[in-house]
Order: structure tokens, then C-alpha cells, then sequence
């Protein structure tokens, strides 16, 4: 049996520019303008804003900004510093973004995932600050965007939908709620990008592929069903994450085997085994792509804690369902990251653990909210903050300590 491995190519940075200070305004409650599909849904009612981010917790995180405690401090410096912030940010709209696998080149790719979190960071910035200029640039940004995109075309087209997806959809929803300026029209031209152009990607079936793909493809269409009131889109991004978490968070529950992707052609033990990268024995807190790599594994727990956060802003506790399996892997794979022995019988004893910073969401949660210790997992989360690993991947995963860390809104 064939596994579609997914191979990322990071963009190389420039260095960071500086952003002009100045505070002209404090964001404004604002009613959400209706967009395509935006309907009255009997039993559920959204909460905005309400993509990873509560009012409360953008409240905190405004107030700790200003602050001088860390490590909010030098979260809020640094990304206030970034290119992303800059107020001289061009966006670079494309109309195909064609993405392959591998090596080969692309078009639009790179550029569509660092605009939308420019926007996302101006959204932010807007919102700390409340200087317009940064709501104004990242509307300029989602503007430049919602006028020209049409597809994502190639083997990569899902999952590169799924990463600007998602940030569309957090920089799209502060922005709509808070800040008076964003022209109805261009907010509705917005609703229909992400409705016909990313959503239709990030619900495709990919039963097969490397379950990281799944569970950030399933991050974006939560955020974007947020966004557009849409309670059919909310629901089926819940049914895939109850059905894939399961299938990439093993637990001794689950048998001697791990639990196969739903609607997957996985066949056989032996196909289910290699599915898992060859591995023979499982333990708690094991994960499909622990042994491909620790740093797949981070966008899986990353992409895995933003939809259950997204849930619970919107009332429901997907948390509560996923959390045995959640704490072992947070331990399991912070141990290793630790320096622990790597035994043979893991991996062939040896393990690639280079995981970024993709566990604030989910230790905010358990830690701050749930009171659970999770040692070896802060350990590794404050290791980090130390080192300056407190940005983002140039994917789908920014400035999570200046906004979760400590957070539970």
C-alpha cells in the first residue's frame, strides 16, 4: 500500500522590520455583516469573535502586552517586530495557486500562506494597539486576496487551502467583529472566497494521506464555518475530528492495533502498520506520524488543539472527548523531547524530535483551564519560549504564547 507523505518547503525569512507604534483607537464591538450561506440556525447560535480567540482572551492579551511580564513580553515583541507586522506589507494575490509535492516548484504558495498571516498579525496588532492602520492593512490584505483567488490546483492544493485557510479565517473574524471600516460589500466578497475557494478544498476526502492533513484541513473549515454562521460546516468538522483524533492518537483502549481512518482503503495489520511508519508496538500517546517525525506530529497537535478551542468558544467541549488521548501525547512526546532513551523497540530506536512551538493551544487548556500538571510538556513549552521560539511556522501556527499561553479566557 502507497502513503501520500507530504514533504513541506519553509520559506526562508528576511529580517524582521519594525512597526511604527501609535494608538489612535480601541477596537469597537461591531455586529458581524451577513455573508453568503449566513442564516438564523435553530439550536446553535456562533459566538464572535470566536476562531481560536475569544473577546476575553484578546482582552488579556492586549493587557499583557502591555505589561511587562514574560513571557508575553517578548511574545508581543517579537511579533510586533516581524515583516508580518509591517505597515509597509504588500500582499501578493494570486489568481491559481498550483502547489505540487515534492520538491517541485510552485506558484502562489509561499505568498498566499505568509499573507494570510500578515493579516492575521495586523488583526492582532489592531486589536493591542488600536491603531487603525493596522486593521486597515489587514483588511487591504484580505481585500487584495477575496478580488483575485480563484483555485488551488496540484497534489498539495488541500492542504495548502487548509493552511491559509485557517488563517484567513482568524484574521477575517477580529477583524469583522471589532472594526467598523471594513466595507459590507468587501466583507461579504470574503465570505464567498472562503466559502467557494477554500471550503470545498479543506472538506475533501483525504482518508488516506498522513492524518496532519486531515486535522489542519479540519482546523480551517471549523474556523471558516465560524465565520460564515455556517451550523452544517460546524457539525461536519466536528464529526471528522471525533473520527480522525482517534485514528492518530493511539491509547491501549484502542486494542493491540491503532484505530483506521474512517472511509480508508487500510486493509490488512500490515497495512495499518505501515500506515504508522513501520511500527510494531504501541503505547500510550503514540502518534500515526511519530515516527515520520515529531515536527508532523506538532502541526497534528497544533492543528488538533485550534479546532477544539475554536469548539470551545462556540460551546461545545471537544476537549472533554479527546482529552486521555491528548495528555499522552503531549507527554509522551515531550519526554523524548526531553532526551529520553529511545528504545528499540520505538521507531527502530530512533526519533527525530524537532517539534515547533505547536502545544500552547492545548496546554492553555489542560494546565490553566483543567488543572492538569503535564510536566514534561510545560518543561518543553517554556524551553522554548527561552530560545525565542515564540513566532511562527510560516504555515498555520502564530503567535500562540503571546495569545494562549496562560490564556483560558
Amino acid at each position: 500500500m502507497t502513503v501520500l507523505v507530504t514533504v513541506l518547503l519553509l520559506p526562508l525569512l528576511p529580517d524582521a522590520a519594525a512597526v511604527p507604534a501609535g494608538t489612535t483607537a480601541r477596537p469597537a464591538a461591531t455586529r458581524p455583516a451577513p455573508g453568503p450561506g449566513r442564516r438564523a440556525v435553530a439550536g446553535r447560535r456562533f459566538t464572535h469573535p470566536g476562531v481560536l480567540l475569544s473577546r476575553a482572551q484578546l482582552d488579556a492579551v492586549r493587557e499583557r502586552a502591555a505589561g511587562g511580564a514574560e513571557p508575553w513580553r517578548s511574545a508581543y515583541r517579537a511579533m510586533r517586530t516581524d515583516r508580518y507586522g509591517s505597515l509597509s506589507y504588500t500582499p501578493r494575490p494570486t489568481a491559481v495557486v498550483r502547489c505540487p509535492p515534492g520538491s517541485r516548484p510552485g506558484r502562489g504558495c509561499v505568498e498566499e500562506r505568509q499573507d494570510a498571516l500578515a493579516a492575521y498579525t495586523h488583526a492582532l496588532l489592531w486589536y493591542i494597539t488600536g491603531d487603525r492602520a493596522h486593521a486597515d492593512k489587514a483588511v487591504q490584505i484580505m481585500d487584495a486576496w477575496s478580488a483575485v483567488v480563484d483555485d488551488h490546483t496540484e497534489g498539495n492544493a488541500a492542504l495548502q487551502a487548509a493552511w491559509a485557510g485557517s488563517s484567513w479565517a482568524r484574521a477575517g473574524e477580529i477583524v469583522r467583529s471589532t472594526y467598523d471600516d471594513w466595507p459590507r460589500s468587501r466583507v461579504r466578497r470574503f465570505a464567498t472566497m472562503l466559502r467557494t475557494v477554500y471550503l470545498p478544498r479543506v472538506t475533501a476526502d483525504v482518508a488516506d494521506y498522513n492524518g496532519n492533513w486531515d486535522l489542519t484541513m479540519t482546523d480551517a473549515a471549523m474556523g471558516i464555518a465560524v465565520f460564515l454562521d455556517d451550523a452544517d460546516a460546524f457539525d461536519e468538522a466536528v464529526v471528522r475530528f471525533r473520527a480522525r483524533v482517534p485514528a492518530y492518537f493511539y491509547v491501549r483502549d484502542d486494542g493491540p492495533l491503532p484505530q483506521r481512518p474512517p472511509h480508508s482503503r487500510i486493509g490488512s495489520a500490515s497495512d495499518l502498520r505501515t500506515y504508522w511508519f513501520d511500527q510494531r508496538r504501541f503505547v500510550d500517546g503514540i502518534a500515526q506520524e511519530t515516527c515520520r517525525n515529531f515536527r508532523h506530529v506538532g502541526y497534528a497537535l497544533a492543528a488538533t488543539g485550534h479546532i477544539a478551542e475554536t469548539a470551545w468558544h462556540q460551546g461545545l467541549d471537544l476537549y472533554a472527548e479527546a482529552g486521555e488521548r491528548l495528555r499522552a501525547a503531549l507527554t509522551f512526546h515531550a519526554g523524548y523531547q526531553l532526551g529520553d532513551t529511545v528504545p528499540s523497540w520505538l521507531c527502530g530506536g530512533r526519533l527525530s524530535t524537532a517539534m515547533g512551538a505547536d502545544t500552547e493551544v492545548l496546554l492553555n487548556h489542560f494546565v490553566h483551564r483543567d488543572g492538569a500538571a503535564l510536566p514534561d510538556a510545560r518543561q518543553v513549552a517554556e524551553r522554548q519560549r527561552r530560545h525565542g521560539d515564540m513566532g511562527t511556522d510560516d504555515l498555520f501556527v502564530a503567535w500562540e504564547t503571546l495569545t494562549h499561553a496562560g490564556n483560558p479566557g
